[in-house]
Order: structure tokens, then C-alpha cells, then sequence
């Protein structure tokens, strides 16, 4: 069935949804305009009473909701989430879509101002415009359409705006889910509008494992390093190690998982930052002593058919054979973050749903992929036990955290499409 062959209760949505064109580009430009920028946490607050106060006039209930406690949380940071809830005339499912509101930092080589939302065509341009306020914007625009047309649904919508997904979200989906804000009975079906393209539907994404190893050594006179033992020179072993033996291993391996891009089907593993002997940030030279400390963090994304204690013992086998084999080869390694895979069958609810939405509206069947980094899914599944969750939004990945970040009008007029057809779907059942 194409949009054109719609049902006339989906022939008027759809065409509120256009005539709701302009809200939606302000919409994301009054969101963008907010420099919600983490780390350190800003402007939390104002972000979420603008989608609070806006869904308020539509009849929803709102919640501003401030994990204190959490990770990240301070009183010179709070972070604030919202939580709107709208009931329909008679029990029934909740659907909610979820967003985070922050946004990283703009960084250079913009062309236009990063938080100005300045529209050009069909692009509006700005920090967050992609990942992900244009999504937010497409998700709210898509139930005010169903309200205002008085389309008639059991059950509830829900829209969440939440913090900190990109530091991890620990005080925003985490915290939320701890508390009961993503499990059944509550909420049955979640739609996290991320830049995936209109036309794709993430049902979930790798593991990733983050840690730090630091290899110890000795400190002496840089005129005499052979009474010192260098904890960089034994970092460096371990790294050739890694090269040599790891690396290929990982190349090799391959997931089932529809991970997109290509590459991100296998094994990866990334050197996020290194750092041995003094102190840097400093004028002037440095002291001669050899390096008694070489810390270092990596990143390691792994996939549905491995074990995290699999993936670490990897690393600590490396470590373990060079302490035996070198005098002196001492080291330590500290957990920074574990989250597992995961992935929503392509059968469900919401996956189905969504799958005709697409098909309908945009004349082409759904593409189901996983993505290569985790995103707020995570807590949904492993805190909140709730596994009908996906990812599908408008935007564009690869454009996510770059400059002239922008999102196309037609893509997020399309997606709220799809999600307001989506929701009547799941509504009914």
C-alpha cells in the first residue's frame, strides 16, 4: 500500500504532518539553539522545559526529573530530564520515543554558526541537528499530529528527552530505567529516533569494552636508564604484542549482526589516548628520569558471538605472557566500562510496525542493520528488561559529530511519518 492508498485516517494524518512542515524546522531550531553540550552537562534544564512545556499544551503530563545521585550530576551541572505521558481514551500499550538532548562539542571547521539552526534548501544546519534534536522534533511533531486530528487510540504516548547519552547516559536512560520509567507495564514499545536514514531500522548494536592498562616501572636519572626500568618501553612491548597477535585475530572474526558500515562486522579494537612519564601541560623541558608510569585506554567493540570475559582475557593473556617472559614487566588494569550486545529480533512488534510504515509511506522495504557504537538501547534492554526497543529516525550517521552537521526537512517530515503510523499500529494491536 503506497501513502497514496492510505487509509483516510492515515491520508489526514499524513497530511497534517506536511502542513506541519514549518513547526517542525522551528521546532528543531529553537531545540538546536540550546547549547546542550556534554561534556560538561549545559543548559539541561532549558532544553527539557522547551519539549516539556510545548507537549504541555497538547495535554501531556510532565515530569522534570533530575538524577541526582548519578554520574555526572551537580548542582552546577543538574541533570534534568523530562518525561511526557499523554493517555488515550481507554487502556492499552504505551509506545514511547526517547531522545537525548546533548549534544558533543562543536569543535572547528563549521562554515555556519554551530547553534544558529540555519536552513539552507533542504538541510538545517547545526550541532545536534542530526544526532539528534532533529529526531526529537520529528517524534513530537508526529504525535501532536495524531492529537490534533483527533485520531482516536488506546493506551498512552510517551516522549522522553534525556541526558548524557553521549558520556554513556548513566544519569539519563539509566537512571530513568532504575527507576521504572522503561519496563512493562509502563511502557511497551520504544522507538529511539537516532540518525539511522528514513529508510533503515536499527534493532541494536555491538558490545564495547573500555579499559585501562598501565604498565609500572622505575624511576631514575634519564643519564642513566639502565637503573630505571621504563614503563613506556614496556608499554610499547605490549603494543607490538597487540599488533602482531591480536590484531589479526580480530580482522578475522565476523558477526552474523547486520552491523553497518561494512568494516564494523568485524572484531575492532582502538588506542583512545596514551600517556607515559611527567606530567604534560607545562612550559619549559622536562626533567631527565625515565617513565615509572604508562597509562593507556582502549576501546574494544565486540560482537553478539563473543563473551566480554572472552574479549578481556585476550588482553590480559598479552600482559601475562610479557610478565613472565621480562624482568620487571609489571602491570595493572582497571575496568572503565562494560556493556554487552544487543539486539531486538526482527519479528517484533515494533520492528514489524515499523517495517510497514515504511514500506507504505516510502514505497520500499525497510533495511534492518545493528550499529557499530552503543547508544541508549542498551539501558532499555539490560536495566529497564524491555526489549521491544529499536532505533529508526531521520539524519544521516555518518554526518553525526561533524562539522556543518545538518539534517534534510524531507527526511524528518518522512520519519514523523513513519512514527505516527507506527505508534496507530502498535496502538492497536
Amino acid at each position: 500500500m503506497s501513502e497514496a492508498a492510505a487509509p483516510p485516517v492515515l491520508d489526514r494524518l499524513f497530511a497534517r504532518i506536511d502542513a506541519m512542515r514549518d513547526e517542525l524546522v522551528a521546532l528543531t531550531q529553537d531545540l538546536v539553539r540550546i547549547p546542550t553540550i556534554n561534556p560538561p552537562g549545559d543548559a539541561y534544564r532549558p532544553c527539557a522545559e522547551l519539549m516539556g512545556e510545548r507537549l504541555r499544551a497538547s495535554g501531556f503530563a510532565i515530569e522534570y526529573l533530575r538524577a541526582e545521585g548519578a554520574l555526572g550530576d551537580s548542582d552546577r551541572y543538574p541533570r534534568t530530564n523530562v518525561v511526557a505521558r499523554r493517555e488515550g481514551k481507554r487502556p492499552g500499550k504505551t509506545v514511547h520515543f526517547n531522545g537525548h538532548i546533548d549534544v558533543v562539542e562543536a569543535g572547528k571547521g563549521w562554515t555556519v554558526d554551530p547553534f544558529g539552526g540555519e536552513v539552507r534548501g533542504n538541510k538545517l544546519y547545526g550541532r545536534g541537528t542530526c544526532d539528534m534534536k532533529g529526531g526529537i522534533a520529528a517524534s513530537m511533531i508526529a504525535v501532536e499530529a495524531i492529537l490534533r486530528e483527533n485520531i482516536d487510540f488506546a493506551g498512552a504516548l510517551e516522549i522522553s528527552g534525556t541526558v548524557d547519552e553521549e558520556s554513556g547516559g548513566h544519569a539519563g536512560v539509566a537512571w530513568l530505567a532504575s527507576k521504572g520509567y522503561f519496563s512493562p507495564p509502563r511502557v511497551d514499545h520504544v522507538i529511539i529516533p537516532e540518525p539511522l536514514n528514513v529508510d533503515r531500522i536499527c534493532l541494536g548494536h555491538r558490545g564495547v569494552w573500555w579499559a585501562e592498562v598501565e604498565t609500572k616501572g622505575r624511576i631514575a636519572h634519564g643519564s642513566m636508564p639502565f637503573l630505571g626500568v621504563s614503563a613506556i618501553r614496556h608499554m610499547g612491548q605490549f603494543l607490538d604484542r597487540v599488533e602482531e597477535r591480536l590484531y589479526p585475530q580480530l580482522l578475522a572474526r565476523t558477526t552474523n549482526m547486520p552491523v553497518v558500515p561494512e568494516g564494523a562486522r568485524s572484531s575492532t579494537l582502538n588506542f583512545n589516548s596514551i600517556h607515559g612519564g611527567q606530567p604534560e601541560g607545562f612550559d619549559g623541558l622536562p626533567s631527565p628520569c625515565v617513565a615509572d608510569s604508562c597509562r593507556l585506554i582502549l576501546d574494544r567493540r565486540f560482537l553478539i558471538e563473543e563473551t566480554a570475559d572472552g574479549v578481556k582475557s585476550e588482553i590480559t593473556d598479552l600482559l601475562d605472557e610479557l610478565a613472565a617472559e621480562l624482568p620487571n614487566f609489571a602491570y595493572s588494569i582497571k575496568d572503565l566500562m562494560v556493556v554487552h550486545p544487543t539486539m531486538t529480533k526482527a519479528d517484533a512488534p515494533v520492528v514489524k510496525a515499523l517495517d510497514g510504515a515504511i514500506q507504505d509511506i516510502l514505497g520500499k522495504k525497510a533495511a534492518h542493520i545493528c550499529s557499530p557504537g552503543t547508544y541508549d538501547q542498551k539501558h532499555i534492554a539490560r536495566i529497564g528488561n524491555l526489549h521491544d526497543c529499536v532505533a529508526y529516525g531521520p539524519g544521516i550517521l555518518d554526518l553525526a559529530h561533524q562539522p556543518d552537521e545538518y539534517v534534510e526537512i524531507d527526511a524528518m517530515i518522512a520519519s514523523a511519518k513513519v512514527m505516527a503510523a507506527a505508534s496507530l499500529q502498535l496502538l492497536s494491536a
